[in-house]
């Protein structure tokens, strides 16, 4: 279930405040950011996928949904699945555990939607960066693709930070601190600059 969230206000700030995503937005064309309700799946996915090309961990990802003909795995599917079942799928242990974890952490209350909405982005990555494996990265991922959160700004991004010294004409790479700066006028909408702006990266790249 997901709910699409109306974007033409935060663009009409942004192509005003800043010339060159006023460009990149001209070029690229219309983005879309969405609330998704499937948590406890978004961050098995996020934790399946990562240090793995997309196609590998997709492959996982779909094997371990034949686990359970074919559904996605609730928290308490995961915690009563042998561990022996959840490597046969091809997770290492060290993800396996980071799955358990964070089904235990779901299943227990720790992670809560209900918590979430009444939190800051700060104290949502707070509350995620508990659970094993989960980074404060993988953490701002989740802000803005499963609850839409309109003003996250992933300065250790590397295709953010390659889109803005592109886009910038920067010298080299920009650290978080550059980053951060640069991205002050595009508060409190940081999240639809950083969207347009790993567009811009993808656009360059099929040219």
């Amino acid at each position: 279930m997901t709910q699409k969230i109306s974007l033409r206000g935060p663009i009409s700030f942004l192509k005003k405040i800043d010339p060159v995503l006023r460009q990149i937005i001209e070029q690229v064309g219309p983005v879309q950011l969405e609330r998704r309700h499937m948590h406890f799946l978004s961050l098995a996915r996020a934790i399946i996928y990562q240090q793995l090309s997309g196609k590998a961990a997709e492959a996982i990802f779909i094997k371990l949904q034949r686990l359970y003909d074919g559904r996605s795995p609730e928290p308490e599917d995961i915690l009563r699945t042998p561990d022996e079942e959840l490597r046969s799928v091809g997770l290492s242990r060290q993800k396996m555990s980071y799955l358990k974890d964070l089904a235990l952490k779901f299943s227990d209350g720790t992670l809560s939607q209900k918590s979430w909405d009444q939190m800051s982005d700060e104290e949502v990555i707070a509350h995620l960066i508990q659970v094993k494996g989960v980074g404060r990265w993988t953490a701002e991922m989740f802000l803005i693709f499963s609850l839409g959160r309109l003003d996250v700004l992933p300065v250790d991004d590397l295709g953010l930070r390659k889109a803005i010294q592109r886009a910038y004409h920067l010298p080299e790479l920009p650290r978080a601190e550059t980053i951060k700066k640069l991205a002050e006028p595009w508060s409190p909408y940081r999240t639809i600059a950083t969207l347009y702006l790993w567009r811009s990266l993808q656009e360059e790249t099929s040219l």
